[in-house]
């Protein structure tokens, strides 16, 4: 198998992140192609990791990439919340989660369902197919406001209302079901000076569909939440976004964590005894060298945050 994914931030990520003993778990929460973890589990011989994917597809890639580790890995198809809220009786406790936001190379090249622009697919953009509903389909449902709303929210998209006009003008034609011309009618509704940038104009667009369609702004909260819960006490959960509202949601998850008190505001009387959840280790987001951007471009807007967790509701696990 030709692995085509480059892990991003993987130099920093281990730095943060490496086994501190023997025998340690670490959950890849977000496997992908196994690029991460194949990368820790040849550099630390001891170490074992619980990989969980949604994606059936991606995860027989990483089964075949890990295959050479054999005994010291376990794959789980699932969405990672459904991995944390109801995790595995017979897997210990984690000394490290690793979640990497961002989307495989494979997803882009090789998956057929429309999450570039590049390609004349049919949209897709869901990671597990098997459920929900796909973008050409969230395209038809959604109002005007609706579409623009999402394309602001999800992506920043200055020209979201602009875009979404055009987007509910062509749906009186005929159904947006394909990627090309979604891409197309996205470009054709933006100022001339945006079409001729170095950034592909649908590229937020694209970004947006496929994060509604998979959930992934609404979800990361309660996943964070529930991963922080499995995690041992002394361990790590370092967080690889690639978008700013991403990073902004883990930024301020970790504050949250950070504080003396981490009962819900409407609690009367505080039950954590005022012990902070988390340490952050990164006060500052950790970014990709310049040797990094240049050789793997998806580097460029990847950010890492890393917290270690000192108790959780004031109990120790």
């Amino acid at each position: 198998m030709e692995a085509v994914h480059t892990p991003v931030l993987l130099e920093e990520t281990i730095r943060y992140l490496a086994p501190r003993e023997r025998g340690e778990l670490m959950v890849d929460a977000t496997l992908g192609e196994g690029g991460h973890s194949a990368a820790f589990l040849r550099r630390f011989p001891d170490l074992k990791i619980a990989g969980v994917d949604a994606d059936g597809e991606i995860l027989e890639r990483a089964r075949e990439r890990l295959g050479e580790f054999n005994g010291r890995v376990r794959l789980y198809r699932r969405w990672s919340g459904e991995f944390f809220s109801g995790y595995p009786a017979d897997l210990e406790k984690p000394n490290t989660i690793l979640f990497d936001l961002g989307i495989s190379l494979y997803h882009y090249e090789g998956s057929r369902r429309g999450f570039s622009f590049l390609r004349d697919e049919y949209l897709d953009m869901r990671i597990d197919t098997s459920r929900g509903r796909s973008a050409a389909e969230l395209l038809a449902s959604l109002t005007e406001k609706g579409l623009a709303d999402l394309l602001y929210r999800n992506a920043g998209e200055r020209y979201s209302r602009r875009i979404a006009a055009a987007l509910v003008e062509a749906r009186k034609r005929g159904p947006v079901t394909t990627s090309a011309v979604l891409a197309d009618l996205v470009a054709a509704a933006l100022p001339a000076p945006c079409r001729r940038g170095p950034v592909h104009p649908a590229t937020r667009t694209f970004q947006a569909l496929r994060m509604a369609v998979n959930g992934e702004a609404e979800n990361l909260p309660v996943l964070l939440e529930e991963a922080l819960g499995i995690l041992k006490a002394g361990g790590r959960m370092g967080v690889i976004s690639f978008h700013s509202g991403e990073d902004r949601e883990v930024k301020g998850f970790f504050r949250a964590k950070n504080r003396a008190c981490t009962c819900p505001p409407e609690t009367p009387i505080c039950r954590c005894g005022g012990l902070r959840a988390i340490r952050i280790l990164t006060r500052k987001p950790v970014f990709a060298g310049e040797e990094e951007r240049r050789k793997n471009p998806p580097s460029r807007s990847a950010r890492l945050r890393v917290a270690e967790k000192i108790c959780y509701s004031g109990v120790e696990p």
